[in-house]
């Protein structure tokens, strides 16, 4: 017979489960480079794919490793994840690489884990709060499309950026304290941020998009242009300055110099 699991239960040891897994076909060596980012992504799909089955079958799925399957929008609870956030920095080594698990209902992360697997770390919905206390002074962003707009969000707040790989390790060092700010533009998916946010939410943490609007998942386009996750100190300066970028830009894209 099954095992029952609680919702929040089954998040959490679904991030657990494929941490180990990716640290365990890294740590051994046989693979490197692009190989071993693709059989990180393949194998952990896999296992999580099937363990959805088995516990949760009658719930949607959203993954950035299999194809989208629509009928999850006329689902009112829908798995969205990423098994592993950052394949590049996990396939060369780098720590700053994540796995992203979030339930999401009516639209909501209800329950969501994002795993730093390297640090040995899974931060949960279920029990969660970030650092308060003195500011970093620093915003973090993309490694690879550093977005105008967070440089101007620094510049307003006398801040500095910080280039970072996964999303999900981003959000987390802003919960840590490490950073007082994850500023994207560009483009993202859903599975890019539903578990951050999930996290980040239940931490008390200010979440949005860069006009403000509140995040909404498993919609029919899973492409979300920006974000924004910061500590609520500093949220309405931070709109305020993604706001004037607008009204100077007419947009929030473009790469910082």
């Amino acid at each position: 017979m099954t095992a029952q699991y609680s919702d929040s239960r089954l998040t959490n040891l679904i991030a657990q489960g494929t941490g180990e897994i990716l640290k365990g076909i890294r740590g051994v060596g046989l693979l490197r480079g692009r190989e071993l980012g693709e059989a990180g992504d393949d194998l952990a799909q896999n296992w999580i794919a099937r363990v959805l089955e088995q516990h949760r079958p009658g719930d949607g799925f959203l993954s950035e490793e299999a194809a989208d399957d629509q009928s999850r929008l006329d689902n009112n609870r829908v798995w969205i994840v990423d098994p592993l956030d950052g394949t590049k920095e996990f396939a060369t080594g780098r720590q700053d690489w994540a796995v992203h698990i979030a339930l999401v209902e009516d639209g909501v992360p209800t329950h969501a884990a994002v795993g730093l697997p390297d640090l040995g770390v899974v931060f949960k919905s279920s029990d969660v709060r970030h650092v308060s206390g003195p500011f970093a002074g620093k915003v973090a962003i993309s490694r690879n499309r550093p977005p105008a707009v967070a440089e101007a969000v620094a510049d307003a707040l006398g801040f500095e950026t910080i280039k970072v790989g996964s999303a999900g390790a981003k959000a987390m060092h802003v919960l840590l304290g490490d950073y007082d700010a994850y500023v994207h533009a560009g483009g993202q998916y859903e599975w890019d941020q539903a578990a951050p946010v999930g996290v980040s939410l239940a931490a008390g943490l200010h979440c949005s998009r860069l006009d403000g609007t509140p995040m909404r998942f498993n919609n029919k386009d899973t492409y979300v242009p920006d974000m924004v996750i910061c500590r609520p100190e500093i949220a309405d300066d931070v709109l305020a300055a993604c706001a004037k970028y607008y009204e100077e830009h007419g947009s929030f894209e473009g790469v910082a110099q």
